[in-house]
């Protein structure tokens, strides 16, 4: 079978990052512009819940067959950690979606001024009233939920063509519980782009928060990967009828 060339894969995480953090952190922004001084309420969450499994949806149709649309470098680690795809791609593939992060977060301002930047510009970060232990246990839980739905959309024995409703609707039901106390970034990438651009633009940016979610995200990831490859170890059991040998599948890559 053809495969993509790196270059191409590449480009296309930092294609499919950038239209995530344009869509889904965009729509915070956006929501807060339009509700003006009219209060925050769970009808908003859910609707920027579905800005980003809807972009998500999307992303994985469009470049899933060509990156694996990982666009996410928790994944990306905890991919590489069980070993399906090559460590020697990580370095480039997070390399590409942080940029396709901080281009999703420019392209934002440019859409919406920079009173996107006066609210805050959809920048994950936690309160006071939120502790940094329980903001590091809600992203880790959250990105393991995700981590876990991932693997298992994109094991071979799973029904064909779901895998990007399943992970997308994983991403709206993680928001929806873990936005309130985090903004659910479930995503390095995701935190860091804004990050880099609201500080580019005078905004509040809460550096000190960045390594809750850095290893909050990538300790959960890496902890669902290993447990969905432990929940599918198995030993074989050869009989008289199955001695016949059978052509090893090729490992799938992420989403593809």
């Amino acid at each position: 079978m053809e495969e993509n060339t790196y270059p191409q894969k590449l480009l296309a995480e930092v294609l499919g990052t950038a239209m995530l953090v344009f869509i889904g952190v965009g729509s915070v922004p956006a929501t807060l512009i339009v509700n003006g001084k009219a209060p925050f309420t769970f009808a908003d969450l859910g609707m920027i819940s579905l800005a980003f499994a809807t972009v998500v949806i999307a992303m994985i149709y469009a470049i899933g067959h060509i990156s694996g649309c990982q666009i996410n470098p928790a994944i990306t680690l905890a991919l590489a950690a069980t070993r399906k795809m090559p460590w020697r791609d990580v370095p480039g593939y997070i390399g590409a979606q942080v940029a396709g992060a901080v281009l999703g977060a420019l392209a934002i301002i440019g859409v919406l001024g920079r009173k996107a930047v006066t609210v805050g510009l959809g920048i994950a970060s936690y309160g006071s009233q939120v502790s940094a232990g329980q903001a590091f246990f809600a992203e880790a839980v959250g990105t393991a939920i995700l981590a876990f739905v991932v693997f298992g959309a994109i094991d071979r024995r799973s029904a064909g063509g779901f895998a990007g409703l399943a992970i997308g609707l994983a991403v709206f039901a993680v928001i929806m519980v873990v936005g309130p106390a985090t903004s659910s970034a479930i995503n390095p990438a995701r935190v860091v782009g804004p990050m880099l651009v609201g500080q580019l633009f005078n905004g509040t940016v809460h550096w000190n928060q960045l390594p809750v979610y850095l290893i909050g995200d990538v300790v959960g990831a890496v902890a669902a990967g290993f447990l969905y490859v432990a929940l599918n170890a198995r030993r074989g059991i050869t009989t008289i009828a199955e001695s016949t040998p059978e052509p090893v599948a090729a490992a799938e890559g992420a989403l593809s």
